[in-house]
């Protein structure tokens, strides 16, 4: 297939052109021109043409949530995601039993093996529970569990290998020793719910940390003359996941954010849960009554409870409250993300020989056409 008269999305520019989708992959790649095509052609009428998003933590859409250890529900939650232009995710945990977060890594698994997912489930990400109760969240206090190498391969069984992120607090007792096992297994360690201060969190880093959850969310603040985590995620060179629904974060934090540590190292994420995609009202998430209103998800106790956000909505959001180029911006959804993964090598990029994992938008980041793997996607708009 020929996809002509798009504007195609560098990670350093946007130049017209047009590409030829061949087996699955980006086949050729024409700038500044529509070449003579014998097949089928699709004219993007001068649509942006970007890599596909990449969603490393999302708990669910569509009244679905993965900890629903659900076959139907992560392929709705999917189906969900692709209309968004995602076409690749890490379905993500929570702070549940150990049974539950079995049951829920059994049955992506099972969809993994099934190839039955509608776009690319990369792995799962699993937060907590080997996190701070005193930056809880909206995670469960009641099954927070003691970081150990025992307690994680008790909850992951026979599913180790699709886990691609853990988010910890790295200031309690065990975290170091499961921080390197992590490492050594090439499974992302990342902080977040954490009460560390400046000190520990650098310290942490040193010793493997790689990733932050969620920036400036359930962490210990920056101030003057105590940065706390945030000023040692800010002052390191690790990757950091914000949410930009403009209710966990001002858009001058990712602005700042952005500044310190480059378009390279931001990474921007839904953190939706069940009531992403569906009318105001109540809803769970593990297990918690969460009542969701004016596009914001909270506790009863007030908490934030992840997001009803879509990724496509936080693309848009960064374009229109701050001056950064589009293509910047598409990074922090495409190669970036593809990197924790470690599918930056075949996803992420336009470019000859990825996946042709491609979204189709307008100026107002709607979504017209979502390919995954070169399949064009039906019933997106």
């Amino acid at each position: 297939m020929l996809i002509k008269n798009v504007k195609l999305i560098f990670t350093d520019s946007i130049v017209p052109g047009s590409v030829v989708i061949q087996n699955g992959k980006i086949y050729k790649i024409f700038l500044n021109h529509n070449p003579r095509y014998e097949g089928e052609i699709l004219d993007g009428e001068g649509l942006y043409l970007s890599p596909g998003f990449i969603d490393i933590h999302i708990h669910g859409a569509s009244n679905y949530d993965t900890m629903d250890a659900s076959y139907e529900g992560i392929l709705e939650i999917s189906s969900t995601l692709l209309k968004h232009g995602v076409t690749s995710f890490l379905p993500t945990t929570m702070t549940c039993s150990k049974e539950d977060i079995r049951n829920a890594l059994s049955n992506i698994s099972q969809i993994i093996k099934d190839n039955s997912s509608p776009n690319n489930i990369l792995g799962v990400h699993l937060e907590g529970p080997f996190i701070n109760k005193n930056k809880i969240g909206a995670q469960n206090p009641e099954f927070i569990l003691e970081p150990s190498i025992n307690n994680f391969k008790e909850i992951v069984g026979d599913f180790e290998e699709i886990i691609k992120i853990v988010t910890l607090a790295p200031e309690v007792t065990g975290s170091l020793d499961l921080i390197k096992y992590l490492n050594d297994k090439k499974i992302v360690a990342s902080v977040g719910h954490t009460n560390a201060t400046y000190e520990e969190t650098l310290s942490s880093i040193k010793n493997g940390i790689s990733h932050a959850t969620h920036l400036f969310n359930a962490m210990t603040q920056f101030t003057h003359r105590d940065p706390g985590a945030v000023g040692a995620i800010l002052n390191s060179n690790i990757t950091a996941e914000c949410i930009l629904d403009g209710i966990h974060l001002h858009y001058a934090s990712l602005e700042m954010a952005l500044k310190i540590k480059s378009s390279n190292k931001i990474i921007l994420i839904s953190d939706s849960m069940r009531a992403c995609c569906m009318k105001d009202g109540n809803y769970t998430l593990g297990g918690q009554n969460v009542i969701v209103k004016n596009s914001s998800a909270r506790l009863e106790n007030g908490n934030l409870a992840g997001s009803v956000l879509t990724l496509d909505k936080a693309i848009y959001n960064v374009k229109n409250n701050l001056n950064i180029p589009l293509n910047d911006i598409i990074k922090l959804v495409t190669i970036n993300p593809s990197k924790i993964c470690k599918t930056h090598l075949r996803k992420g990029l336009i470019k000859e020989g990825y996946d042709a994992d491609l979204v189709l938008f307008d100026e107002d980041i709607n979504i017209k056409y979502v390919f995954v793997n070169g399949n064009k996607k039906e019933g997106i708009i």
